[in-house]
């Protein structure tokens, strides 16, 4: 037996030790192996809980309800409005997300007697900026994968052994980290983000993020694709076509995607 598959097993021990468990899910790569394992240990006491905002796209709710009926897991999705807390987004909106939603999956544990929240942290969040885990702890919401020791490329290894659709999608943050901190964020702002981020995945760059500077729509994809892309900008007509979703100037970022690259610029 490898140390991925003793790790595994450590993690079932985990969720079994639970008892039953809502589970997190937004159907990205830790969510998704999260769910599975709760379902394996757990069967049908592992209940998904998506919450839909303006601000997770809607491909990706989309993607993760397709992902839980395929495996099987009872789904229950929240709709939230846009929190008035977040409209300006403060340099601490990931913090303030997590507190608002996860207090809202501990409104529904309450109403279906489950005593345990599970989310998908691993242990290389933990050396990372991620304000948002400050919530979680002070929540006392569980982060299996790191009490089993797990890391980011273990949990893809995994998933691909167990041939979730996952094992290989991009890591995706909430919309939110498109705008720039403290600039006040508007639904139109919004769906102009995911409009061209669809239509710039559908083109073949997956991993891509458009961040959002009012008029200009600053692109970044990996440092490894720029040449790519401006070769099938002749194809896909980038500059046009995102001015036909509202901006008026389109700029690609010569130095490549870079994560939380607006925390802290206004």
């Amino acid at each position: 037996m490898d140390e991925l598959t003793l790790k595994y097993n450590r993690l079932l021990e985990v969720l079994a030790e639970t008892g039953g468990a809502v589970v997190a899910f937004s159907g990205g790569v830790d969510s998704s192996l999260l769910l599975l394992a709760a379902k394996h240990a757990l069967g049908d006491k592992a209940i998904a809980a998506s919450i839909a905002t303006p601000y997770v796209p809607q491909w990706e709710q989309g993607e993760a309800k397709e992902l839980a009926q395929k495996l099987g897991v009872e789904q229950v999705r929240l709709k939230l409005d846009f929190p008035a807390e977040l409209r300006s987004n403060p340099p601490e909106h990931c913090y303030t997300c997590k507190k608002i939603l996860f207090t809202k999956l501990q409104e529904l544990a309450e109403q279906l007697n489950i005593a345990h929240i599970l989310e998908g942290t691993n242990i290389d969040d933990l050396s990372d900026y991620r304000p948002g885990i400050m919530a979680l702890r002070e929540l006392e919401i569980r982060s299996p994968f790191v009490e089993a020791e797990l890391t980011k490329a273990e949990i893809r290894e995994l998933s691909r052994r167990f041939e979730l659709p996952t094992w290989d999608k991009p890591s995706f943050a909430c919309l939110l980290s498109r705008m720039p901190v403290g600039i006040e964020v508007t639904d139109e702002a919004l769906q102009q983000v995911e409009q061209a981020e669809v239509f710039l995945m559908k083109a073949g760059f997956p991993a891509v993020r458009v961040r959002h500077h009012g008029e200009i729509a600053r692109i970044e994809i990996p440092a490894e694709q720029l040449q790519d892309f401006i070769k099938a900008s002749e194809t896909y007509d980038f500059n046009n076509t995102l001015k036909e979703f509202g901006y008026k100037h389109v700029t690609l970022d010569l130095g490549g995607y870079q994560m939380g690259s607006l925390n802290m610029k206004a």
